[in-house]
């Protein structure tokens, strides 16, 4: 046998390893890419986190959480007010954008910091109800990003009331009223 004809000097995928990446979907390949990303940050930083990959709603879904259930150094990678985590989702979709050519959409989450988030979005959208409920003709909520707005029209939604987005930018902002 020559070297040509030696398939452990190839340096070519294998069949199955192919027949693998060809079956991952475009959402999951952005999380394998944010999530290879995402790795390389937290051993820059010497920080431990397992990473969990999630497609759900037309979307993908990558988490960090602790591996020994002390959140404290991941905590650090939220931010005040999830500043520093916006960032990094930022950079991850970025990640993908660079590798895929395409657009991402994902949601990064480290430490439950979006669950959180989202229990406080669903009583903001809740307290917004009651009030219209109670008589108020529309109630404006705080600047929100993009994915915290659509949480809270889904909530509005829900409760039978009409939401809209309103302003531009960083001052971006829903306004919660009984409709027409």
């Amino acid at each position: 046998m020559n070297e040509m004809d030696n398939p452990l000097d190839s340096e070519e995928q294998t069949p199955s390893e192919d027949a693998q990446d060809s079956t991952l979907s475009p959402l999951e390949e952005e999380g394998e890419i944010a999530a290879d990303y995402i790795e390389e940050l937290l051993d820059t930083a010497d920080i431990d986190g397992d990473i969990d990959i999630e497609v759900r709603d037309g979307r993908t879904y990558v988490s960090v959480v602790s591996e020994d259930g002390d959140d404290s150094e991941l905590r650090a990678l939220v931010g005040e007010d999830g500043e520093t985590l916006e960032a990094l989702q930022e950079l991850a979709r970025l990640s993908v954008l660079s590798s895929t050519q395409r657009r991402s959409r994902l949601i990064l989450d480290i430490a439950g910091h979006r669950d959180e988030r989202a229990t406080e979005l669903r009583e903001l959208a809740e307290d917004a109800v009651s009030r219209v409920q109670g008589g108020e003709s529309s109630v404006h909520l705080p600047p929100l990003s993009p994915y915290e707005r659509k949480l809270v029209h889904d909530a509005v939604a829900e409760a039978g009331l009409v939401s809209e987005s309103e302003g531009d930018g960083a001052g971006r902002h829903i306004v919660v009223s009984a409709g027409e």
